[in-house]
């Protein structure tokens, strides 16, 4: 399904069966589920209600009737996804979970997104409309005392299947559909005699729904289309042999190997080996990116230059490209509060329109005696002029193509409410470590006091090998990445709270702090000068004892990330105030903070963050926080909007309102951005809906327009409101 009033429709009919609890219908699924009765059999009459408005139900693949949809990735919006599963009663319910696929020849299909429209029902319903209606002109030529009843014939090839699907509708509690305005429209317009009109306005209406449908189902397959990244089949280890087995039986905990140029086939963390691997598919990173043992992998990313030994750690159904297309299908079905407000004002609008339409069609007859003819036609024209769908499909059209567009960029927003709120953002709160910086210490300053650069490295690499403190692997790193061979060491102890000590070839070593240090050896009043110079610019010195003598420092820090500065100051160029939150010390904070123009808060706990939180909503700001989706829970459930930092992980897509798959600083600005637009869209959105109606409107009353320009202002609107938020699918500038 591609429109929001099937959905209404299905749900309202389905909820007048007896026995039936609960149901959720997902428009960007295509599934519902139906929570009902324990022991009452309802199937028969699910399937006619719901046949009766052109659609059919089959069981959704994977799922069984009673299971808990969502847990398995079927991509169903229930209740499964956290929500609560009481009954309104206290007899037992179970769930069923069903696909609902078109069967083309409802008024309302909108095509599909698989194969030529011309192949589908309804692009076949549209053409035998049209084959029928340029027959009606051509016998009308040779044959004009026929032409009302040609014309009629080639009206009902259309309008038949339109008004059999009002009708159900309307039994099924939905009276005022499209279908029935659109019905009513048409018959009337035959009952005054203008059948030419009356053909070529069921026409215009079937070619203005396939086109609405042929772009909205662009939106949906721009995520779905993220499914195709993960190749069907992986290269599983067995005892030490490989063979080829479907990649969505893969168990976690199995290893796999990948082979250089392969797309990596599940989740996972890397056994052995080393390799660049493009990440763009799934978090929109435009570089490769070094993977080595260790590192996580995406299902779905492409494996560069080496082979791969990965264990998986998520099954096919709850990998990354998975999660994120469940996130954003939930995502969707999250109504935005305009959204809301623009069905709310649909529900009592078109009721509305159907009294204008009859107003004006009766009243001047009546009163002032004018042609009954004239002013019936122009009520008629009012009623499809009055169709409100482009105006409810104005808003769920751009925050669908915009959630769409954000997840293949790598950022997730959790519904229109969630990409309503990031637009009017006025004060971005950062966490430090892992946020504005990379969250891994690096080695900045390697000093020789009385060895050169490269042994002090030497030394230290090779008395923190096999530690996993972040600070040795830091050294390893720099080491490594120097192509320094590190000797044996032997007598390695490590001392708690000071460093760690051992002899290589007879030398005696320890690496410490200085405080630790300088009990075992004086440091001078020029090495404590030059130690103290690299802590004022936030980073940790750890001093080199060799033989009895200090003989060099290393430096490090959690360097910002490459993009913080430019992220900052886009988010400053918007108009957004940007304040760092963290609980580092205040010489550290600076270094980082300083040199990008962030206002600084350092040397706070949790609740002093959410204080500070509560102090800039205090002040009148919409205050986003931006954090690593673990720390700092109370700051991000204080503000407006939580945004989590993570390169795909569970706390990334979990948790928070939005997050950022690649980890960017410039990714909030971005996030933005995005939502500005879409408000933007939005808005143009509605003005084109409301416009074209109101314009139409007045021109119909004056009769200078009539039933063809009518439609057009209905079905035309809707095309131009769908492709106008389509056009947030493209790449940015």
């Amino acid at each position: 399904m591609d429109c929001a009033s099937c959905a209404s429709k299905i749900d309202t009919a389905v909820r007048r069966i007896s026995g039936v609890e609960d149901v959720r219908v997902s428009v960007t699924a295509g599934t519902m589920t139906v929570r009902h009765l324990d022991g009452r059999e309802i199937g028969p009459d699910i399937l006619r209600r719901v046949g009766g408005l052109g659609y059919r139900l089959s069981p959704l693949a994977g799922m069984s009737v009673g299971e808990a949809p969502g847990a398995g990735g079927c991509g169903c919006c229930d209740h499964a996804h956290g929500h609560d599963h009481a009954s309104s009663t206290d007899e037992p319910t179970r769930t069923s979970p069903m696909r609902l696929e078109t069967t083309g020849s409802h008024g309302h299909d909108h095509g599909s997104a698989a194969g030529p429209w011309w192949r589908t029902a309804k692009g076949r319903l549209v053409v035998a409309c049209g084959l029928a209606l340029a027959v009606a002109y051509g016998a009308g030529k040779f044959l004009p005392a026929t032409g009302p009843w040609i014309f009629t014939l080639a009206m009902l090839v259309g309008l038949v299947p339109i008004a059999r699907r009002a009708l159900m509708a309307a039994l099924a509690g939905t009276p005022f559909s499209i279908e029935m305005l659109m019905s009513v429209a048409a018959l009337g317009a035959v009952f005054i005699g203008a059948t030419e009109e009356a053909a070529m306005v069921v026409f215009l209406f079937l070619i203005g729904e396939l086109l609405e449908g042929v772009a909205a189902s662009r939106a949906r397959a721009s995520i779905q289309s993220l499914t195709a990244l993960v190749p069907k089949s992986a290269l599983i280890e067995i005892d030490g042999r490989t063979s080829e087995v479907p990649a969505e039986s893969l168990p976690v905990g199995a290893t796999i190997l990948v082979r250089p140029g392969d797309r990596i086939s599940a989740d996972g963390a890397i056994l052995s080996g080393e390799s660049m691997v493009d990440e763009a598919p799934v978090t929109g990173e435009s570089a490769p990116v070094r993977k080595e043992a260790g590192d996580d992998v995406f299902a779905g990313t492409v494996n560069g230059d080496g082979a791969l030994r990965v264990r998986v750690t998520a099954a096919s159904a709850d990998n990354t490209i998975a999660r994120v297309i469940r996130l954003v299908e939930e995502a969707q079905e999250m109504k935005a509060p305009t959204e809301r407000f623009i069905d709310r004002f649909s529900r009592y609008y078109t009721p509305v329109v159907v009294i204008v339409a009859a107003l004006v069609a009766l009243m001047p007859p009546l009163l002032w005696g004018a042609a009954w003819g004239e002013w019936i036609y122009k009520g008629l024209a009012i009623l499809l002029i009055g169709c409100p769908c482009a105006l409810v499909i104005s808003t769920p059209a751009a925050i669908a193509a915009s959630l769409s567009a954000g997840a293949r960029r790598g950022l997730l927003l959790k519904g229109g409410a969630v990409l309503e709120s990031i637009g009017r953002v006025t004060a971005a709160a950062f966490d430090k470590t892992g946020t504005l910086t990379e969250g891994k210490p690096k080695v900045a300053d390697v000093v020789g006091f009385d060895l050169t650069e490269a042994d002090v490295l030497l030394y230290a690499a090779a008395l923190e090998h096999g530690s996993s403190h972040p600070l040795a692997l830091a050294i390893r790193t720099r080491a490594a990445a120097d192509g320094l061979q590190l000797p044996p060491v032997a007598r390695a102890r490590a001392i708690g709270g000071k460093g760690i000590e051992g002899s290589v070839d007879g030398v005696e070593l320890f690496l410490g702090s200085v405080e630790a240090v300088d009990e075992r050896v004086p440091l001078s009043a020029t090495e404590k000068q030059r130690i103290a110079s690299l802590h004022d610019q936030g980073k940790t010195a750890s001093v080199l004892v060799v033989d009895g003598r200090a003989a060099g420092a290393l430096a490090m820090r959690d360097e910002p990330r490459a993009d913080a500065a430019k992220g900052v100051k886009a988010l400053s160029d918007a108009g957004i105030r940007v304040v760092m939150l963290t609980g580092d010390n205040r010489r550290t904070a600076e270094a980082i903070g300083r040199p990008m123009g962030i206002e600084i808060h350092a040397g706070l706990l949790p609740e002093d963050k959410q204080n500070i939180v509560r102090q800039l909503k205090a002040e009148g700001l919409q205050v986003a926080k931006i954090g690593d989706g673990i720390n700092d829970a109370p700051a991000l459930a204080a503000a407006d909007v939580g945004i989590a930092m993570g390169g795909g992980t569970d706390v990334a897509l979990e948790t928070a309102d939005a997050a950022s798959l690649h980890a960017r600083v410039s990714d909030i600005a971005a996030m933005v951005r995005l939502s500005r637009a879409t408000m933007r869209n939005i808005y143009q959105n509605i003005g084109m809906a409301l416009g074209l109606k109101a314009v139409f409107l007045v021109t119909t009353i004056a009769g200078v327009t009539g039933l063809w320009p009518a439609i057009l202002a209905d079905t035309g609107a809707t095309v131009l409101v769908t492709m106008n938020a389509l056009r947030l699918l493209r790449p940015p500038a």
